[in-house]
């Protein structure tokens, strides 16, 4: 019998829906869910992904902000692209682009929170002006900016050649096997590979649907996309005030790209380290994400005020330990702190 999925894992029934087309045509999948008229968050999810993954996070924020959420294309309900040119970094930043036109009105800004690929979305957006007037504050989670086949810690140790490492990773992640249903075999892979080893067993179910949902042509797709990325630019470009937080088991974006990611940025505002949480920290720690995203929004967002600032003391978060980060280019002595989070 599978595991219970709990029911803040459980997909919302949004306000709006909207279909939203991108540069090249794509058809996008967007979901506003929460208060009408209040400050906008948007929500990017990572790959393999969809809006149901963000729902324990929403859940947190819809009492007091409105959140779109969309499908990254090829994923969910939004459309899967006809040929391999429309994978690419462009596509993503693009179809970001279409979603704050087209959600956030000319004028206002919101606060864009990224879960690994949406992550990389918002920094290969990082620059283009119709991104920057609606951005007014970031939060990047669980991502990197390059290098990700170097950097992954999902074999064991006992391969210990570096190019042997980096040719079987590649391997994996762009596999075309299809994975078929979740089952005890797959819930294990899944486990081990994306998320910490204390993780319930209703969150891991709950991933582990999600991600054997994703059409096998689009995973690996962006699998090769992801293989060679570099969004290091973007990142330079992004002058948004932007948060980083990250789970010290990540295997798939494991610390050392926060680190980095934290000394490039133009503004940051913190580093938030979570303890034995892998790559899902939105499913695996959604009080905390939310939390972070409620500290960023009181702090930047025009109009969250004091409602959003008490969301962040009732968010259920354990006293943070702040200890010096790796600086960026001249931060203040009030956000250059590194922060861990315990359970």
């Amino acid at each position: 019998m599978s595991p219970a999925i709990p029911a803040d894992y459980e997909p919302l029934s949004p306000a709006e829906q909207l279909d939203v087309r991108s540069a090249d045509g794509i058809r996008l999948h967007v979901e506003v869910h929460g208060q009408p008229g209040a400050p906008t968050v948007v929500l990017a999810h990572g790959w393999t992904c969809s809006t149901v993954f963000w729902a324990p996070v929403i859940r947190r924020l819809v009492d007091r902000y409105r959140v779109v959420a969309y499908d990254q294309r090829g994923h969910g309900r939004s459309e899967i692209p006809p040929s391999p040119v429309r994978y690419s970094t462009r596509a993503l930043a693009e179809d970001l682009s279409a979603v704050l036109t087209r959600t956030v009105p000319a004028g206002e800004r919101a606060l864009l929170a990224g879960h690994s690929m949406g992550g990389m979305t918002i920094m290969a957006a990082g620059g283009r002006p119709e991104v920057a007037e609606r951005t007014a504050a970031a939060v990047l989670v669980s991502t990197g900016p390059s290098d990700l086949i170097a950097e992954l810690r999902v074999l064991p140790g006992v391969v210990r050649s570096p190019g042997l490492r980096r040719f079987l990773h590649r391997q994996v992640l762009r596999s075309r096997l299809p994975l078929g249903p979740v089952g005890p075999a797959s819930r294990s892979v899944l486990k081990y590979a994306t998320m910490g080893a204390s993780s319930p067993d209703g969150p891991v179910e709950a991933a582990a649907r999600i991600v054997h949902a994703c059409p096998t042509g689009v995973r690996a797709a962006w699998a090769g996309v992801l293989g060679e990325l570099d969004v290091r630019p973007g990142l330079a470009r992004l002058a948004a005030p932007t948060a980083v937080v990250v789970g010290t088991d990540d295997r798939l974006t494991p610390p050392v790209h926060a680190h980095r990611m934290v000394a490039a940025l133009a503004d940051p505002q913190g580093l938030l380290l979570l303890p034995g949480v892998g790559h899902m920290a939105p499913m695996e720690r959604p009080a905390e994400v939310a939390a972070e995203i409620h500290r960023m929004a009181a702090a930047h967002l025009r109009a969250a005020g004091p409602a959003a600032g008490a969301a962040v003391a009732a968010a259920g978060t354990a006293p943070a330990v702040s200890v010096p980060t790796v600086p960026g280019p001249a931060p203040s002595a009030a956000t250059a702190t590194e922060r861990s989070v315990s359970a």
